[in-house]
């Protein structure tokens, strides 16, 4: 891992060390793979500061924010990162046919329900031989997990699940069906996130975002109970040698890749 991917991500948002660690890996990836230049959308851009520290990587972008969530999109628009922020759902797509070059989105795909829409969408929005690249848990996400401290594992899958609010783990043959069927293809597909990486992740998220799910009797979702805490502002920031410190706790029992499972993809499609 880039360990400044993680101590930037702690600086911005020292309330969500599990989501963190797995975004640090994610920005790691995206970043090696090349991020696509030219005018883009970014498809659940939530607040934002994912966004901007992929910018202090790659260089900026003219790049669109949409999200549908209100609270989030106000933090993106405050933050001046994108040319543009609305507040819409990615099956309904504000822009006429063929406006953008590339379109981005990461760890958003595996929440929502009317995936096939929201490919349309993408693909209609996209010009001729433009790029899609997006991040998702992968087919073997599940795999990936340790053995849960209650030994209930089917139990506890379902417990993840719901806290993640994961609803599909497809593999590269599902989602190049779905795409084939949005008028896109696949050019590229690869792993990220390795078992250790994968339980390491895991073990944070219980004792931090699951642990505040129990106590209020799962009927938060995480960012909820963030909110409700007043802790997730963008007024919210940690000196850098703070989070320095702890981002180095967070990596403790990192380990080397293990095992034979990957918990993420990363895919790109395009147009013809």
């Amino acid at each position: 891992m880039h360990n400044g991917f993680l101590i930037s991500l702690m600086m911005q948002a020292p309330y969500q060390p599990a989501t963190n660690y797995w975004r640090a890996f994610e920005i790691e990836e995206v970043v090696r793979y090349g991020f696509p230049s030219g005018r883009g959308l970014d498809v659940g851009c939530g607040d934002g500061h994912l966004m901007g520290i992929i910018f202090g990587a790659v260089g900026s972008r003219d790049l669109v924010g949409l999200d549908i969530d209100p609270e989030e999109t106000a933090i993106a628009r405050a933050r001046g990162i994108y040319r543009e922020v609305l507040t819409t759902p990615g099956d309904h797509i504000p822009f006429s046919d063929r406006e953008f070059d590339f379109v981005f989105s990461n760890s958003v795909l595996e929440h929502i329900p009317n995936i096939e829409e929201v490919l349309r969408e993408v693909a209609r929005v996209l010009r001729p031989g433009g790029r899609f690249v997006f991040t998702v848990p992968g087919p073997d996400f599940h795999a990936s997990l340790g053995t849960p401290p209650s030994g209930d594992r089917d139990g506890y899958l379902r417990e993840v699940d719901a806290r993640c609010a994961h609803l599909r783990y497809w593999d590269r043959e599902q989602w190049k069906r779905a795409l084939a069927d949005a008028g896109l293809a696949i050019t590229h597909c690869h792993e990220y996130l390795t078992e250790a990486q994968v339980q390491r992740w895991d073990t944070l998220a219980r004792s931090t975002s699951g642990m505040l799910m129990r106590l209020t009797g799962k009927r938060k979702r995480p960012i909820e109970i963030q909110r409700s805490l007043k802790v997730r502002s963008p007024k919210m920031r940690l000196p850098r040698f703070v989070a320095a410190r702890l981002s180095a706790v967070l990596q403790m029992g990192n380990g080397k890749a293990n095992g034979q499972h990957y918990g993420c993809l990363l895919i790109e499609a395009r147009t013809s």
